[in-house]
């Protein structure tokens, strides 16, 4: 039979794995303090493409956030707006991926990364994931991005990433995208 304080020392059990789950994670940004000295938008005008959009940094009492909106077209060869931020700081090589806390309109939108080996402006490794309507935790192994080219490794590897860019991406729609927190985990 189960007592009150077993059932309570259990509790606490359970609660402190997953703490220690959470505690492995290397977050990078919680759009917190001025995010705007470290993030840049950009968008496909830069090559002649036609999108449109803007990043916000928000706060709704509770959560501080970047909001990513605007119009993805693919005229004029484009298709594409994001925002970027530079790693001031090597990332540890033994990082399985990347970790988010999204939530959007229910649209695909994709991490774009770059390493020490995307030289060109359109290279970049990309992973994907769906933006749902509450805040949903989004884990993308480096396994899962792609190459954006052939002349790039098949994946890339933790020690060589420069920067990360949350993009809406590849095909004619509205953006509205918000990330409260971004990491490795």
């Amino acid at each position: 039979m189960l007592t009150h304080g077993t059932l309570i020392l259990a509790a606490l059990i359970i609660i402190g794995c997953g703490f220690r789950a959470h505690a492995e994670d290397k977050m990078f940004e919680d759009f917190e303090t001025n995010p705007a000295t470290r993030w840049q938008y950009i968008a496909d005008t830069v090559m002649g493409g036609v999108s449109s959009g803007q990043v916000s940094f928000e706060t709704d009492g509770t959560d501080s956030f970047a909001r990513l909106t605007g119009t993805v077209s693919t005229a004029n060869r484009g298709g594409f707006i994001q925002f970027r931020r530079q790693l001031d700081d090597p990332v540890p090589a033994d990082i399985g991926g990347i970790r988010l806390v999204v939530r959007g309109n229910g649209e695909r939108y994709f991490i774009h990364l770059r390493t020490t080996g995307t030289l060109l402006p359109w290279q970049f490794y990309q992973s994907g994931f769906e933006a749902a309507s509450t805040w949903t935790e989004v884990r993308l192994p480096l396994s899962s991005f792609g190459a954006s080219g052939s002349l790039l490794r098949a994946t890339p590897s933790a020690s060589t990433l420069t920067s990360v860019g949350v993009v809406a991406y590849g095909r004619d729609h509205e953006a509205l995208l918000d990330v409260r927190e971004i990491g490795f985990y």
